[in-house]
């Protein structure tokens, strides 16, 4: 059994990473900006049988993560999955910028998943793992352009956590970054590829397999390497 903790846990493929290792006797917790409004999750945890508890968490306040990570206990972290994100502003638009929008944005994508990190890194072990969800829209290789905010925020997670991996390796901490596909959640839309069941499937298999060589590295949903 595995303790895991899981951001953005209240919807889409956090939620359906909460459902499948809860199904696979983990110990979770689902952290969440607001707990009241969380139905879905606070029904799971209520049949739980105490393996799921629902904590407070938003990815953008320094004394929300601090208070959120101390209320799940003391317990090691194995598995930390950064999945908390927002679209920002679509269309981007060069003669309009947002720079709200786009400050939240980088709040949430770039500077929350580092507060996180920083908030659990001491109950985490060798062997422990950081699993960052980001997007190919982050990738050199995306032959569009538009979505600023958001392959800004992205782009900077991806080269954040690399520089992480590196400097957490000599204790044996696992930094992956993961495309999750083109997912049928609020993001991606009811047109997109795959469902959160398929990803979440996925991403799981990955993280679970994940070893310290490939740590920092970028793949894909499925398992295939993603170019960066």
């Amino acid at each position: 059994m595995a303790n895991v903790a899981i951001t953005g846990a209240g919807r889409g493929i956090a939620l359906e990473l909460v459902k499948q290792h809860l199904a696979a006797g983990d110990r979770v917790y689902a952290l969440v900006r607001n707990p009241a409004s969380a139905s879905t999750v606070n029904a799971l945890a209520e049949r739980a049988g105490g393996n799921l508890t629902v904590h407070g968490m938003d990815v953008t306040s320094d004394e929300s993560v601090t208070a959120g990570a101390a209320s799940t206990g003391h317990d090691p972290i194995d598995l930390l999955y950064n999945v908390a994100g927002v679209l920002g502003a679509v269309p981007a638009q060069l003669d309009r910028v947002d720079w709200q929008d786009f400050d939240e944005t980088i709040e949430i994508m770039l500077k929350g998943p580092l507060r996180v990190l920083v908030a659990f890194l001491p109950r985490m072990h060798t062997g422990a793992k950081v699993m960052n969800l980001t997007s190919q829209l982050a990738a050199s290789t995306w032959p569009y352009g538009g979505y600023y905010p958001y392959v800004a925020a992205k782009a900077g997670l991806n080269r954040l956590m690399r520089s992480i991996a590196i400097d957490v390796k000599d204790r044996g901490i696992v930094v992956g970054l993961i495309h999750p596909g083109y997912v049928q959640t609020d993001l991606g839309g009811a047109d997109a590829d795959i469902t959160p069941e398929e990803s979440a499937r996925g991403i799981k298999a990955l993280a679970e397999g994940w070893t310290l060589d490939r740590s920092g590295d970028f793949y894909k949903w499925n398992g295939e390497p993603h170019a960066w």
